[in-house]
């Protein structure tokens, strides 16, 4: 869903591809799949052909993107996600939308930003309406 709403490349997996390529998101993968830190040479064998400076230079990258925790271990680095996969598309749709929002100081741009995403969820499925309308109601009662 992701990647329809916020245009994807078209990779494989198509709800990270908007915001990552694809060896970060094989990387990625990866790591969720081995449930553990894991260093560069752990990571070696799943990606047969990869130069250990290119998987380094990734996983460098992840974290300074904020998405990969790291310890040092002796004179390597041991990497860890900071989010799951659920979590980490998340953190991706809220830092996105906050942008956009955030790009229109004083509120001008916000209202066309809205009906646009609301005329595009009831183009989609007009049980998606019901859905953020329920989102909204939530929203409102936790307001003080």
């Amino acid at each position: 869903m992701i990647r329809r709403v916020f245009g994807g490349r078209g990779e494989r997996d198509g709800s990270l591809a908007s915001f990552l390529g694809p060896l970060e998101i094989r990387v990625l993968e990866c790591l969720w799949r081995r449930g553990g830190e894991v260093s560069v040479r752990g990571m070696q064998e799943d990606f047969p052909g990869a130069a250990y400076t290119t998987l380094m230079t990734t996983l460098d990258r992840l974290f300074k993107k904020g998405l990969l925790a790291r310890t040092r271990h002796g004179k390597a680095y041991r990497y860890l996600p900071r989010f799951s996969r659920e979590g980490l598309l998340d953190h991706l749709a809220k830092g996105t939308i906050t942008r956009l929002l955030d790009a229109s100081p004083g509120g001008g741009a916000v209202r066309p930003l809205l009906s646009t995403f609301v005329e595009a969820v009831g183009r989609r499925d007009a049980l998606l309406l019901d859905e953020l309308e329920a989102l909204i109601r939530a929203a409102r009662r936790k307001r003080p």
